[in-house]
């Protein structure tokens, strides 16, 4: 619904309602990041039987044209009794966190990576030594292989070897052979 002059008729208003252009100087947008609350009221203040406060010769001024305007009407100091809010807000913080046991869990959390660190660093050698300890095994262990076909090949030459003189010997002396044979028998026969 657009808005129509007409549609408010000022004599039939039960009262005088001024325009918006009159108290525009009350409602301008503050640049504060912050609130400031007003200040106390001083003792020249009395209260009429409304219960609103009614104020005398105090600096405080509901028609002055810096209504909520200037900060060097309201200084942080001293609104709220006197009390600096940004300090109130740090000191209550400090009050309620305690570094101390932050301060214990850090110097045993660094203690305990050293620790972790140091097994760590452990490990890494006891592994190298156990690789090195490996590959020495292995070489002494092809070592043996080839030293086990040395001595099988030795041995099977020396059975041959062994063998071939038997069978001279027995084709050459008969007769002594069968008398050795029978003295120191042979455990294949």
């Amino acid at each position: 619904m657009a808005y129509q002059q007409s549609y408010y008729q000022t004599t039939s208003l039960p009262m005088a309602v001024p325009a918006k252009s009159q108290h525009a100087q009350y409602y301008t947008p503050q640049a504060h990041g912050y609130g400031i609350s007003p200040p106390e009221a001083a003792e020249s203040v009395t209260t009429g039987s409304s219960m609103t406060p009614a104020y005398g010769h105090s600096t405080y001024s509901a028609t002055s044209s810096s209504y909520a305007g200037s900060s060097s009407d309201y200084d942080s100091t001293s609104s709220a009794s006197g009390l600096d809010m940004q300090e109130y807000v740090q000191n209550r913080f400090d009050g309620a966190f305690d570094p101390l046991p932050l301060d214990r869990t850090l110097a045993v959390q660094a203690q305990t990576s050293g620790l972790l660190n140091a097994k760590h660093r452990e490990l890494l050698e006891l592994q190298q030594l156990a690789q090195q300890r490996l590959a020495k095994s292995r070489a002494r262990l092809a070592e043996g292989y080839q030293d086990a076909k040395e001595v099988k090949r030795d041995l099977e030459w020396t059975q041959k070897r062994v063998s071939s003189m038997k069978t001279k010997a027995s084709r050459k002396h008969p007769k002594e052979y069968k008398q050795a044979r029978a003295r120191y028998p042979s455990p294949e026969y």
